[in-house]
């Protein structure tokens, strides 16, 4: 039988953290655990591995070691190995009390990003918040907070409490306006994608709850139609669509990314170019490190090498799922599904523009791209993930 740990009181954080590790719940440990835990650091190590062969060119361009990038991923990786094994252990419905203030310091984060001098601009985007020589993206910490926020009014609302779930203005229209107050502000960095994944981690947060089809279609649409019109309603990024479309009508410039990345994957054929070797990370595709990494990975390893980190998310997101649906509480099935949609929808956004079906969006690579607060935010969702995974009795 699980238990929950005590209530921690006024305790300090180390205190309460230190209570919270000792009192977490071992739980029985089930396949899909050990699988969960298995792909997450598979991912990583083929992520250090990308790092590694894409960085040493694209540092060594910029005038640094070759090994500068990789060195800085490999601490952020081990950061976020270290960060995993704690959520791991600590009980994830101790989260639940740190939802609206983490959504509070998220929105600060997120107005504080865009103000002149706090927030750093680089390829007209402002999304950065530099601490000395490191770096911070308010918007990895937005997809976090969004999935325990959800979580925590959803179970709060609705629980074992029957119909409640058909009350829209206690839990569509909330979670919703948290929603869109977030995916707001990101859009004015601009981040059409972070907060596109925004809006479908609210949405699979909504469905988890048993939200009615109804208003949630309806709504879903309407979220839809608000993205394409920010998508068409931009100059960018109504090239980044039409290029989409065809690539070929603006070759050397909004087409570019799409052709070269079409390139190396043509060029990798069935078992890739070698490991080290891929041609288009010589400064013919721009971002290979972070949004076009698997590009790079599948001219190096071939399609073989492309399917086999397409079935590592495509595990990752079927033990998701068992999971959510077997979690031991409300709070959990929803946070449970709600982390999974981040990875999965992140993952498939990526990959989708990588091949060329759809627009470009910015969004990295859950594991593999470059990116310390990305990883290290994906880390600890994951980490509550394995959490809840380790809390699921099985009946013999």
């Amino acid at each position: 039988m699980t238990t929950v740990a005590p209530h921690l009181g006024r305790r300090t954080w180390p205190a309460a953290l230190v209570a919270a590790l000792r009192a977490a719940p071992v739980g029985q440990a089930t396949i899909p655990f050990y699988l969960l835990f298995g792909l997450i650091v598979t991912l990583n190590a083929v992520g250090l591995v990308m790092v590694l062969s894409v960085s040493s060119v694209t540092s060594l361009y910029v005038g640094q070691s070759t090994w500068f990038t990789f060195q800085r991923q490999l601490v952020w990786s081990m950061g976020g190995l270290v960060a995993l094994l704690v959520m791991m252990r600590v009980n994830y419905r101790q989260w639940q009390r740190c939802a609206n203030g983490l959504v509070v310091l998220t929105m600060v984060l997120l107005v504080a990003v865009l103000i002149p001098g706090i927030g750093t601009t680089a390829n007209g985007a402002t999304r950065w918040i530099y601490f000395g020589p490191l770096s911070f993206q308010p918007s990895e910490l937005a997809k976090l907070a969004m999935a325990l926020f959800a979580a925590s009014w959803l179970a709060d609302r609705v629980g074992d409490k029957a119909g409640a779930e058909r009350d829209t203005r206690t839990t569509i229209r909330p979670v919703l306006v948290v929603c869109s107050l977030m995916a707001g502000f990101i859009l004015l960095q601009p981040n059409l994608g972070t907060a596109v994944i925004i809006v479908m981690v609210a949405f699979a947060a909504l469905f988890m709850a048993g939200v009615p089809l109804l208003p949630l279609t309806g709504w879903s649409l309407l979220s839809g139609g608000a993205a394409a019109l920010a998508a068409w309603g931009s100059g960018y990024r109504r090239d980044r669509v039409v290029s989409m479309l065809d690539p070929w009508s603006d070759p050397l410039d909004s087409g570019w990314q799409t052709i070269q990345s079409r390139v190396g994957i043509a060029s990798g054929g069935a078992s890739g170019v070698g490991l080290g070797e891929s041609r288009i990370k010589w400064g013919f595709l721009p971002e290979a490190q972070t949004d076009f990494v698997f590009a790079v990975l599948a001219e190096e390893m071939g399609w073989m090498g492309a399917m086999f980190v397409i079935c590592l998310f495509a595990g990752f997101v079927f033990c998701g799922i068992w999971v959510a649906l077997n979690a031991p509480d409300r709070f959990g099935q929803v946070l449970a599904a709600a982390i999974t949609v981040w990875v999965g929808a992140q993952a498939f956004v990526n990959i989708a523009a990588v091949v060329g079906v759809l627009p470009i969006t910015g969004v990295p690579l859950p594991f593999l791209s470059v990116g310390g607060s990305a990883l290290l935010s994906a880390m600890v969702a994951t980490g509550v993930l394995l959490n809840i995974a380790r809390q699921i009795r099985v009946e013999p």
